[in-house]
């Protein structure tokens, strides 16, 4: 019973003693820190964190969402499947800042207007988020990033008493134009988005919704209010580095827009040769077939058989065919069969309806692929001719 008795007691006192190192000061402010994009496709589009400082406790710490860990057995196997675990990081402020000068990214912060156990609760919640058996989460690109997970967390402090409103410039738009907001459509990071992500995110996505960017996260606190003080959840916004404007690299000559413009060109220069000489240039055929196929089977892999829900309802395979890859012992033969031709007459109209798709809205989809789209049609028409 004595044993008992002193293990409660050295329990309780330990108890007590971490929650005095974790109890912030009068003095202590929370911000909300917004970082600017970065030169590579995965910092295109920002990032969002948020700073303890406690003066008198010392404490000047950064909490941020989306950390992985590339030692994850089968890393890109479980990236690829949607079911890799994101962390939450926690930095001193001096490293995190330093981190982003470096980078040249601007970096702005909000100080959040809360009360001394608003920041308490919150600062517990994020101490107790990054424990080991806490610190893992199934990250979501729109619905469970680093901003999301901002807004998030600041709900749980302020019992979800806050209330956004719409920014000034705020616009009514869908998910996929916020991410071409953020990059050059004509860049290979945005072709590889837009043909791996599906027409689920051609719909409007709502105001709060638009807070998955880091950056509407910056404008919508600047407006947001605390209902149950009607007060404005921001009372101090200072920009802690503004990044220093340079030129920033382009060259026409290696974009998609380019480089499959010369890809289609020489499609139709070949299709041009085989209809003055009545021939058919097979090796094009097993390649236009066979990479349009297996394209198709990873755009239904990323539909069916990963947890990533952006991917879903994806109609680039109405040019991306999975068959093709099926029926490419028909372009091996000298006489086609009837049902290859009827399948040729077929993918013409798939690209009829992929236009279609695309003029009403249903799905945007790659500038770049415009000029392989239409050397595709017009090949597809000289098989019909030349096996007719």
């Amino acid at each position: 019973m004595q044993k008992k008795l002193l293990f409660l007691f050295l329990f309780l006192f330990v108890g007590m003693i971490t929650a005095q190192q974790n109890k912030l000061s009068e003095q202590t402010e929370i911000s909300v820190l917004t970082v600017g994009p970065g030169t590579s496709l995965n910092d295109a589009f920002g990032h969002s964190a948020f700073r303890i400082k406690d003066p008198i406790k010392g404490i000047d710490l950064v909490f941020n969402y989306g950390v992985y860990d590339f030692e994850t057995p089968n890393f890109y196997l479980k990236f690829a499947q949607g079911k890799l675990n994101y962390l939450i990081g926690l930095n001193y402020y001096e490293d995190f800042f330093e981190s982003y000068v470096a980078q040249n990214r601007t970096i702005k912060a909000q100080v959040l207007n809360l009360s001394a156990s608003e920041k308490q609760s919150l600062f517990n919640y994020l101490l107790n988020n990054y424990k080991p058996e806490n610190r893992a989460y199934l990250y979501e690109f729109f619905f469970d990033n680093c901003a999301t997970k901002i807004k998030d967390v600041t709900q749980i402090a302020l019992n979800n008493s806050i209330v956004f409103s719409e920014p000034k410039d705020y616009k009514s738009q869908t998910f996929r134009t916020l991410i071409h907001n953020n990059l050059n459509k004509n860049s290979w990071g945005s072709l590889g988005i837009d043909i791996a992500l599906g027409s689920v995110i051609d719909r409007k996505a709502s105001p709060e919704e638009q807070m998955f960017l880091p950056e509407n996260i910056f404008k919508f606190y600047e407006v947001a209010t605390i209902k149950s003080k009607n007060q404005p959840l921001v009372k101090e916004t200072n920009v802690l580095y503004n990044k220093i404007d340079a030129a920033e690299p382009g060259n026409f000559l290696t974009s998609p827009l380019f480089i499959f413009g010369i890809l289609g060109l020489f499609i139709l220069y070949v299709t041009y040769n085989d209809f003055k000489k009545q021939k058919r240039t097979a090796w094009l055929d097993l390649s236009l077939f066979g990479i349009t196929g297996i394209i198709g089977v990873v755009i239904l892999l990323l539909w069916f058989a990963t947890d990533h829900k952006g991917t879903h309802q994806n109609y680039n395979l109405l040019w991306a065919f999975v068959l093709n890859i099926f029926v490419i012992g028909q372009l091996l033969r000298k006489k086609a069969s009837i049902w290859f031709i009827k399948y040729l007459k077929f993918l013409v109209i798939m690209l009829c309806l992929l236009t279609l798709h695309w003029i009403i809205g249903v799905q945007v989809f790659a500038i770049g692929l415009i000029p392989l789209l239409m050397a595709l049609l017009i090949r597809y028409l000289y098989l019909i001719k030349f096996y007719g």
